[in-house]
């Protein structure tokens, strides 16, 4: 199995193709995203302005990258702080980490709607977020923006108004036309067209 860092060089690498250095940047998204694959995809595609044609602005794929290497360089040094106090913990004796292991992300179920700030500027304020559970107030925010509703056909969410963070959701039932809907949407953003 190949690393971030591995793929990171690749989308660096002016030799391949466009396509092949979007697929580089794609495994790298399988390693680390934030606000889960969809919408970190989404978020890196908006924010490096890369274009439904590669040809046109390869130097884009870079921009994205770096983008993410950045804020996973955040959590890396943030994990390796928990890492080493943990250790000690265990050392005392202690069973159960106190605290939990940073955050490796919020989702944000609606692959649009996600914090536009860059992921680095995000980053610490994600760390700091309590774990996945029902919330009264966005982790992101650190304020009530109120809620919206999303139904994705398995599930009811509760959307952070303001930034798309699911603050909680229950189960719905089977909903096919949901779910076909969703999937036709997720194709216009894997391809780049929204």
């Amino acid at each position: 199995m190949t690393s971030f860092a591995t793929h990171r060089r690749r989308v660096h690498d002016t030799a391949l193709p466009p396509y092949r250095r979007l697929s580089a940047l794609r495994t790298c998204l399988t390693e680390f995203a934030p606000y889960g694959f969809r919408a970190t995809y989404h978020h890196l595609c908006r924010s490096a302005g890369i274009p439904r044609d590669l040809e046109r602005d390869p130097g884009a794929l870079v921009w994205a990258v770096e983008e993410l290497h950045a804020a996973r360089a955040l959590w890396l040094t943030e994990q390796a702080g928990w890492e080493s106090r943990r250790r000690a913990q265990k050392r005392a004796g202690v069973r159960v980490p106190d605290p939990p292991p940073p955050t490796v992300r919020l989702w944000c179920p609606d692959p649009e709607f996600h914090p536009a700030a860059p992921l680095p500027a995000v980053m610490p304020r994600l760390m700091s977020a309590p774990r996945a559970g029902d919330l009264a107030v966005c982790p992101l925010c650190e304020t009530d923006r109120g809620t919206t509703p999303l139904r994705d056909g398995y599930w009811l969410h509760r959307l952070c108004a303001g930034c798309g963070v699911s603050l909680g959701r229950r189960e719905q039932g089977h909903a096919r036309a949901v779910q076909d809907a969703q999937k036709a949407r997720w194709k216009l953003v894997w391809s780049r067209t929204v």
